[in-house]
């Protein structure tokens, strides 16, 4: 099966800053189907500045596809959740992700708050086919209450909410991403690709990641629908590492 392979946009965030147009041009140069926002959090149609027509019709001129955003919790929360809807209605964008809620994943209190914020979430995008969904950090795979608190969300919230592993957070965190994926079959319907253990600078295929195991599992035991990169300088400029993955993956038949 093919899937096709995004960006997550914060990898190159200090070029979207510069020029979004820009950027979006040189993330389809790349090689990329696909381009995932960060940072939105509902209170308006826009995005770094631009409103969300404008931002469609940077995509459509580039040929790429929004493949997920990356949102804060309060995005899907009273009045922001119908400007989330509309803005994602509009790009064509059906992944609702909460990017991080460390606060709320440090408490067997929170991480039920959270759950249950998904999960309304999850109920009211239903309509729309929209689907929410939470991504890893290293410190959701923290024990919480004796148990690994990634685990107690995905235990408490509906199978259609996302569980989007990325692979370098989670082992970097002290998790295990295959064990992981193993562990909750039919949840990734998007997957961030992200090495681990390698130089400064490396690239995929240049850490410690079983990618052909990954990929497997991705492809025989989950739902995923797109890959996603997220490789990039530390300060968000230039697209010599995204460009460096991209390659990677076509070499690994991605």
């Amino acid at each position: 099966m093919t899937i096709p392979i995004g960006l997550q946009l914060f990898s190159v965030r200090g070029e979207c800053e510069k020029d979004l147009p820009a950027a979006l041009k040189a993330v389809a140069d790349c090689g990329y189907a696909g381009a995932e926002p960060w940072g939105y959090d509902g209170s308006s149609l826009e995005w770094k500045g631009h409103h969300c027509r404008d931002i469609r019709r940077l995509y459509d001129d580039n040929g790429l596809a929004c493949c997920g955003i990356h949102l804060s919790t309060g995005a899907l929360l009273g009045d922001n959740l119908s400007r989330t809807i509309e803005f994602n209605r509009t790009l064509g964008n059906p992944f609702l992700i909460v990017a991080m809620d460390k606060q709320r994943m440090s408490s067997v209190e929170g991480i039920n708050e959270l759950a249950g914020i998904l999960n309304d979430a999850a109920e009211n995008l239903r309509v729309e086919q929209m689907f929410t969904g939470y991504h890893a950090h290293g410190f959701d795979f923290a024990t919480v209450g004796g148990r690994i608190a990634w685990d107690l969300l995905f235990e408490n919230t509906r199978p259609e909410v996302i569980m989007q592993m990325d692979i370098g957070n989670c082992a970097g965190g002290g998790g295990d991403p295959l064990g992981t994926l193993l562990r909750f079959p039919q949840r990734a319907r998007s997957v961030h690709l992200k090495d681990y253990g390698g130089p400064e600078d490396s690239v995929i295929g240049e850490g410690q990641a079983d990618w052909p195991e990954i990929f497997r599992v991705c492809e025989t035991m989950q739902n995923t629908e797109w890959y996603v990169v997220e490789e990039g300088s530390r300060d968000g400029l230039g697209f010599d590492i995204p460009r460096r993955s991209r390659e990677a993956l076509r070499r690994m038949g991605k």
